[in-house]
């Protein structure tokens, strides 16, 4: 049997890039969700219950570096088109880092650091958002060159993709408060979800129904007998996800929201690579056009299938362990 080496690459990446949304997405919901809470007490313990954020970044330096080293002429094309909100994604995770390292060293200050990092996280959240409306949207190419301005990537539909996506990690941040919490700022998260919820589903649907009228393959995928009866399990399936969010917070349950909230982001996820796949710059460059030399691509991936288990694994026993230290 020949393996595709080209296509366990773009599938490696895919799951880093999905493993860093996951991991650093509730992370980021805290944050977001600061200004929300009144009293130092309530604010402190949403920073004390996100202090992971180190090994969360990991993964996104990982799906830079692979996309470099493996697809070159992608890389090539998608960071000239996207520094600006690439710069302003990585200043924004900066002043997290900061904040993270000097608020607790400086407590007459509390409120300036707590909104420093609100604005570190809603930046980094809607920075993400664009960047991935920008790339689905589509580059302008000229022979394997990017050929637009720096600011082509904002648009009304990335403007939508980055509130879009702060708000699920929003949401996915309110969750997490559910696990790591209790009393009076639990029974807050437990509300905060019900709202976040609504406007997920609100935005989930809108952002579906604009993406496929982006260009004509992406409608076809999605609506062309009989090829739409293969990708009508991801909408169903989206809809169940929802159902049982909305039910478990009925029910208090405390584990259920977060792990509901994660398959919405999963199923989210498959939705946009099937619109995408094959392209790596959608509509323009594929995988295999993008990608380096077979030689190249064999000698990277043993060291690869090690080392990303390895970081799988330590992430989530961190997290392991920390979830189960004291409630914030």
């Amino acid at each position: 049997m020949n393996l595709d080496i080209t296509l366990i690459w773009g599938g490696l990446l895919a799951f880093v890039v999905l493993a860093y949304i996951i991991f650093d997405g509730y992370d980021l919901g805290v944050g977001i969700l600061i200004p929300l809470m009144r009293s130092d007490q309530e604010r402190a313990q949403m920073l004390s219950s996100v202090r992971l954020w180190d090994a969360n970044e990991t993964w996104l330096v990982l799906g830079g570096g692979g996309l470099f080293a493996v697809f070159p002429l992608a890389y090539s094309i998608i960071f000239p088109a996207l520094y600006l909100p690439l710069i302003g994604m990585l200043l924004s995770l900066v002043i997290r880092g900061v904040v993270s390292e000097f608020r607790w060293q400086n407590k007459q200050s509390a409120m300036i650091w707590d909104s420093l990092f609100f604005v570190g996280s809603f930046l980094a959240a809607c920075f993400q958002g664009m960047i991935l409306g920008a790339l689905v949207q589509g580059i302008q190419v000229v022979d394997h060159a990017y050929a637009g301005g720096p600011l082509d990537w904002l648009t009304p539909f990335s403007v939508m993709t980055g509130i879009a996506l702060a708000l699920g990690y929003s949401l996915l941040g309110a969750t997490w408060l559910v696990l790591k919490t209790d009393g009076e700022l639990q029974n807050k998260a437990f509300s905060l979800i019900k709202v976040l919820g609504s406007l997920m589903v609100l935005m989930v649907g809108v952002v579906s129904l604009w993406t496929p009228f982006l260009k004509q393959d992406y409608l076809s995928r999605w609506f062309a007998w009989p090829q739409a009866i293969y990708v009508l399990p991801v909408p169903l399936l989206l809809a169940a996800a929802i159902f049982i969010l909305f039910r478990a917070v009925n029910r208090r349950n405390t584990w259920v929201p977060f792990v509901a909230t994660i398959s919405i982001f999963l199923l989210s996820y498959i939705g946009l690579l099937i619109s995408i796949f094959p392209y790596v710059v959608p509509d323009t460059i594929t995988l295999w056009e993008a990608a380096a030399p077979l030689s190249s691509q064999k000698f990277l991936l043993p060291g690869t299938l090690i080392l990303v288990p390895i970081i799988l694994i330590y992430t989530t026993y961190a997290h392991w362990v920390f979830l189960k230290e004291e409630k914030a």
